[in-house]
C-alpha cells in the first residue's frame, strides 16, 4: 500500500526549503510545480468526494443507481458552481495511489461495508486535504516571495515577458 506524499518530506511542499535562497527563476519554477501539484490533489479529493456521493445515494437507492440518481449524486457541488477542477488534468498524468484505493473502489455488498468504505474515503479525504492545505501555505510564500522580490526590484516582473 502506497501512501499519499508526506508533506513533510515531499520537496514540492518541504517546509525547510529556503524560498529567500532560490534564484528568480527557481522560485517561479517551484510555485508552478506547487500550483499543478495542487491541481492533481484537488482532482484526487474529487474522485474521493465523487465516490463517497455515489455510496450515499446507492444506499438509499438500494445499491442501484439509475440514471437519475447519478445525476443528483455528481450533478453538480450542491453550491451550483461545476467541477471544473477536473478539467484542467490532463489524463495521461498518472495518478497515485491512494491508501486502500482497491478496497474503496470494491463494491459493498451490504451496509456494514458501505460503513467501512465510507470511513475510508473519509480517511484518504482527511490525507489529501491535509496534503492539499500544505501545498496552499507554501503557495502562499512562495507568491510573498516573488511579491516581495517585485517590490523591492520591480523591474524583474518584467523578466516574466522575456
Amino acid at each position: 500500500m502506497t501512501t499519499t506524499p508526506d508533506p513533510a518530506v515531499d520537496p514540492a511542499v518541504d517546509p525547510a526549503v529556503d524560498l529567500t535562497a532560490l534564484a528568480l527563476h527557481e522560485l517561479r519554477a517551484y510555485r508552478s510545480r506547487l500550483q499543478a501539484e495542487e491541481e492533481r490533489v484537488s482532482y484526487w479529493r474529487r474522485l474521493v468526494h465523487a465516490r463517497t456521493d455515489l455510496l450515499g445515494t446507492g444506499r438509499g437507492a438500494g445499491g442501484s443507481l439509475g440514471l437519475e440518481q447519478l445525476v443528483r449524486a455528481l450533478g453538480d457541488t450542491g453550491s451550483g458552481a461545476t467541477r471544473s477542477a477536473l478539467l484542467r488534468v490532463r489524463a495521461q498524468e498518472p495518478l497515485p495511489d491512494l491508501p486502500d484505493l482497491a478496497e474503496v473502489w470494491a463494491v459493498p455488498a451490504g451496509d456494514a461495508e458501505v460503513d467501512a468504505a465510507l470511513a475510508r474515503l473519509a480517511e484518504a479525504e482527511a490525507t489529501l486535504t491535509g496534503y492539499r492545505r500544505a501545498l496552499f501555505d507554501r503557495l502562499d510564500a512562495a507568491t510573498a516571495e516573488l511579491v516581495d522580490r517585485y517590490r523591492a526590484e520591480p523591474t524583474l516582473a518584467l523578466s516574466v515577458l522575456a
